[in-house]
């Protein structure tokens, strides 16, 4: 239920209070315009205010259901119609607190049992949590995020009971002890194996900034996300949003009373949900010093979810050594094997490039290869699309067919976007010690879209393709790499050049 003052019309804090609701997940409300006895219960006064209240709620995806005109002071409209408003004919605002329906239950949803705790009683270990969203069942099969360990609930453990529980569902607080005995903390999800949350380490955030100083990119934050708190580094500020406008900008900076929408990097992997899909889960709290600075709702975009690269499902394998060793492989070669991993845009000249060096070098008595994302989408990868986690999955892919082409002997160049750091350490992880040279091909997005030779970032400037980096999915350009070619300041043979000597250096 909002309140308009009906003397005063709608004002910035009644934009505020709505846009807050928006953010909470609120979706349906009621208006009472207040204090109509004021302004000699006008008729034209509280129609303009319900025009101009209910298109701007309409703007921020909010109903109003009803918009009543109202003297608290007076009774009118509250609990029963009223002779000086003869005009409305709605209902008061009683009866229309009956009208509003019911959310989905959260015991319909997957789910969701953030844990607050481990105790430990004789030889048991209770996992104690509020169950946020779903329901669990005594011999259910539980993954807990972000470790992802597996077990079976053997019990539900209840108090003050007669008969001891076998399910359990969404807001109650229960403990339950496992099948065996895994290591759990505060602060992880526990879920079904089937429908399970985000694992991720960087992900949109919309946030209401309160505090005096002002957020600013590239400072680490405390992070609270049900239990669990973490550190989290504001990457950069996509937008701050005008309230009152409902238009948005770019800033540097997001003061106070501010709405804005901002990436965020966690110093480690968090398990996480979209605000849109699991509200209780998709909600989190930034902090400085236990001083609350801002609560926001998270949404992943274009950013995948990092659960199936870090999940390992094979098991009972051994692995193999082989009998000629590396420095064999080296000697009959006659150089040093690795991975030089182009990155850039679309546009930015990565496979031209990989193709000159690839020349460069087989000419220079070097066993190389060149690995291109046209090509392997076209076998290796033919099954998999363009949603962040299959692209997720592709670069994998990649990642682990150059591994065990470098461990074979050769120099594996690879030319592909990339976008995200986190995907780049993974393929990094991979490899020996100095191993993987990162290649930042760098070209200015404006650059990038001249060269467009295959007309993608016209599509996506017109809506026709959609999450294309660099327009509406980000690229996140290397802060380190090992070697940095500006292919608006030099020739392909030029920068081809620099990479040979790099090669030959090493």
């Amino acid at each position: 239920m909002l309140m308009i003052d009906a003397d005063q019309g709608v004002r910035r804090q009644s934009r505020h209070h709505s846009y807050l609701l928006q953010l909470l997940g609120v979706r349906e409300v009621a208006v009472a315009v207040n204090k109509m006895d004021l302004v000699d219960y006008d008729e034209a006064r509280f129609r303009q205010i319900e025009t101009e209240y209910k298109s701007y709620l309409e703007g921020i995806g909010i109903q109003a259901r009803r918009v009543i005109p109202i003297s608290a002071r007076e009774g009118d409209n509250v609990a029963t119609a009223s002779d000086r408003m003869s005009w409305y004919d709605g209902p008061s605002v009683i009866e229309t607190m009956a009208e509003f329906e019911l959310p989905e239950s959260p015991v319909d949803r997957p789910l969701r049992l953030p844990l607050q705790d481990v105790y430990k009683f004789d030889d048991r270990r209770i996992l104690a949590g509020r169950i946020e969203s779903g329901r669990l069942h005594v011999g259910d099969e539980l993954v807990f995020s972000p470790s992802n360990r597996t077990a079976r609930i053997a019990s539900i453990e209840s108090w003050n009971t007669g008969e001891p529980a076998i399910t359990a569902s969404a807001e109650q607080s229960v403990g339950i002890t496992l099948d065996e005995q895994i290591f759990v903390e505060r602060g992880e999800v526990a879920s079904h194996v089937s429908d399970a949350p985000i694992e991720t380490d960087v992900f949109h955030l919309r946030l209401f900034w309160l505090a005096d100083t002002p957020l600013e990119v590239g400072k680490t934050y405390g992070l609270k996300i049900g239990p669990r708190h973490l550190n989290a580094t504001i990457e950069r500020i996509e937008r701050v949003i005008d309230v009152e406008a409902l238009s948005d900008h770019e800033a540097t900076k997001v003061s106070r009373d501010e709405i804005a929408e901002v990436v965020v990097r966690t110093n480690q992997l968090v398990a996480i949900d979209n605000h849109d899909n699991l509200p209780r889960t998709g909600r989190v709290i930034v902090y400085d010093r236990h001083i609350t600075l801002a609560g926001g709702i998270v949404s992943m975009g274009s950013y995948p979810d990092q659960r199936e690269q870090i999940t390992i499902r094979s098991s009972n394998l051994t692995e193999v050594d082989h009998g000629v060793d590396n420095t064999r492989r080296a000697a009959r070669n006659r150089h040093q094997p690795g991975v030089l991993w182009f990155t850039g845009l679309s546009g930015a000249g990565k496979s031209t490039l990989a193709m000159a060096l690839e020349h460069r070098l087989f000419d220079e008595g070097y066993q190389v290869y060149v690995l291109d994302g046209d090509n392997v989408r076209t076998g290796l990868n033919a099954n998999l699309g363009f949603s962040p986690e299959d692209r997720a999955e592709n670069i994998r892919r990649v990642g682990e067919v150059a591994a065990l082409l470098s461990d074979a002997g050769l120099i594996v160049i690879t030319a592909f976007i990339s976008p995200f750091r986190s995907e780049r350490q993974m393929v990094r992880d991979m490899m020996a010690p100095g191993e993987f040279v990162e290649v930042f091909v760098d070209t200015p997005l404006s650059v990038a879209e001249e060269r467009d030779v295959k007309g993608l970032y016209a599509k996506a400037r017109s809506g026709q393709l959609k999450n294309f980096t660099g327009i509406d999915s980000p690229y996140e350009a290397p802060e380190t790499p090992e070697i940095h070619i500006d292919t608006t300041a030099m020739s392909i043979d030029n920068a081809a050049e620099i990479i040979v000597k790099h090669v030959l250096d090493e």
